[in-house]
């Protein structure tokens, strides 16, 4: 029996589905970065697992950091529109080529925000490389340089993604089992 039973409906990306489109943006980004003082930004927690695959596929020498931000809270299931940084860069951006390497892009104002941010400490240039991408869900439009997957507007969780700060080391995408999203009744047993 999985530990997700029950919390999974259905895998959306499976594990190696993942890794493939992992190792096609890590090729495309070290062809774009060549020669070039690279920052990787990841916004925690949810991304780390994208990093961490992500980067060992760079191969440009680049530089991490981290960055956590709060636009959710425990049992909400979409955003709340208010964006809070929680936890800031340690390393100087100034004049330096900064990939923002975020795990979904959805309505759009997180990563505004934190364009806006990193833009005013002055960098070389700031992409965004986001491993999913809602496009319907957008309030905000933002540049995305570099997108693994386009996904329909479902709740996903897995490879970094949590339910409830749980199921974050799936190895693959998977959807909320439609019974636990909010106003929906448990099925009969």
């Amino acid at each position: 029996m999985s530990k997700a039973e029950g919390v999974v409906g259905h895998i959306l990306l499976d594990a190696e589905t993942i890794q493939g489109r992992v190792a096609e943006l890590g090729r495309a980004i070290s062809v774009d970065y060549q020669g070039k003082d690279l920052v990787l930004i990841c916004i925690l927690r949810g991304a780390v697992t994208f990093l961490t695959d992500l980067m060992r596929q760079i191969t440009v020498p680049h530089e991490i950091d981290f960055m956590a931000i709060s636009s959710y809270g425990i049992g909400q299931r979409e955003s709340t529109g208010a964006v809070r940084l929680i936890m800031d860069l340690k390393t100087d951006i100034r004049g330096r080529h900064v990939l923002l390497v975020e795990d979904i892009v959805d309505s759009g104002r997180t990563i505004d925000y934190l364009l806006r941010t990193l833009w005013a400490r002055q960098p070389a240039d700031v992409r965004v490389c986001a491993l999913l991408s809602k496009p319907s869900r957008r309030v905000v439009e933002v540049p995305l340089d570099y997108v693994g997957f386009e996904i329909p507007d479902q709740f996903v969780l897995g490879y970094g993604l949590d339910f409830d700060e749980k199921y974050r080391n799936l190895p693959y995408v998977g959807v909320l089992h439609p019974a636990l999203m909010p106003g929906d009744e448990p099925a009969p047993c």
